[in-house]
């Protein structure tokens, strides 16, 4: 029987924890309220954590779901599971199957982007509205922006900055913020502490070197993407993201221009952490969406 660590905040993180089997390992996630589902998927080195304050306020008129990749927050960490991007997004499909969620609003930022998209481009019928931010989904290894830091990563020196140091937690998240201030101590505490171990990152450590392993898949589903054109769509954007820069939010607005943008000029990359309006924008769109012609 599983249960949730001693050190959770739960004035922070007020939901009931729930596991669900998905190939042999198992996925956390939060399901909390009634009404239309709303999916959200995370990117690295999150977990349904950072979602707290979207679906505390959205599960008051929707069914809010937040799952954990495996390899992050309460999640089974195996040491020899497949981490790689199609992998998360083949356990998101079985994750939805078992669960039986339709008619789905999807809301993902950073690598939970590819990967939640991933499901919606073979699923379309079930996807009602699509909602990103500071994401990607298409191959970037021609970009130095992101080939330079990846050489790095792959290094020796970047495993172990990653499995040593958490370096993606301790280092990389606070230098993502816009507003420092708003990633407290205690709220950076609760991205350290799920994986508190060499053994317990490995699952960050691949998913950064998928950026540049990944290139081609994430290729093929830009390549497709036009048929999300028939779906509301909103794309959200912290313009102080050092990380997934402004011009990657011109692309997505180049190829979807029926989408509704919005950019947050003083935030940065974890815009679910910096904007508290986020929740109310989400609700409203749901509610009265982009029409497409």
């Amino acid at each position: 029987m599983k249960s949730v660590p001693a050190w959770l905040n739960h004035s922070l993180f007020p939901f009931e924890s729930k596991w669900i089997t998905i190939e042999g390992n198992d996925q956390h996630y939060v399901d909390e309220g009634r009404g239309e589902t709303i999916l959200f998927v995370h990117g690295t080195p999150e977990w349904s954590f950072g979602f707290r304050d979207q679906v505390r306020e959205l599960r008051k008129n929707f069914r809010c779901i937040a799952v954990d990749h495996l390899g992050f927050g309460l999640s089974d960490k195996p040491a020899c599971a497949d981490y790689s991007v199609p992998a998360h997004s083949r356990r998101l499909t079985e994750f939805i199957t078992k669960l039986g969620l339709t008619d789905i609003t999807v809301v993902a930022n950073d690598f939970g982007g590819g990967i939640a998209l991933g499901y919606a481009l073979d699923n379309l019928p079930n996807i009602k509205n699509v909602i990103l931010f500071n994401t990607w989904m298409w191959s970037l290894k021609n970009d130095p922006h992101y080939t330079k830091p990846s050489k790095a990563i792959q290094s020796w020196l970047g495993r172990l900055l990653y499995l040593q140091m958490n370096a993606p937690v301790n280092f990389i998240m606070p230098s993502a913020f816009g507003d420092k201030s708003k990633l407290t101590k205690e709220i950076h505490r609760h991205y350290k502490l799920p994986a508190p171990s060499a053994a317990s990152r490995v699952a960050l450590y691949a998913i950064a070197q998928e950026l540049m392993n990944a290139s081609d898949w994430w290729q093929s589903l830009w390549d497709r993407a036009d048929v999300l054109a028939n779906k509301p769509m909103m794309i959200l954007w912290g313009m102080k993201d050092k990380f997934i820069p402004p011009s990657e939010f011109s692309k997505w607005k180049s190829r979807f221009p029926h989408a509704k943008t919005i950019s947050f000029p003083n935030a940065g990359h974890f815009v679910q952490e910096e904007q508290p309006e986020l929740s109310d924008l989400i609700s409203k769109f749901i509610e009265v969406p982009v029409i497409v012609e």
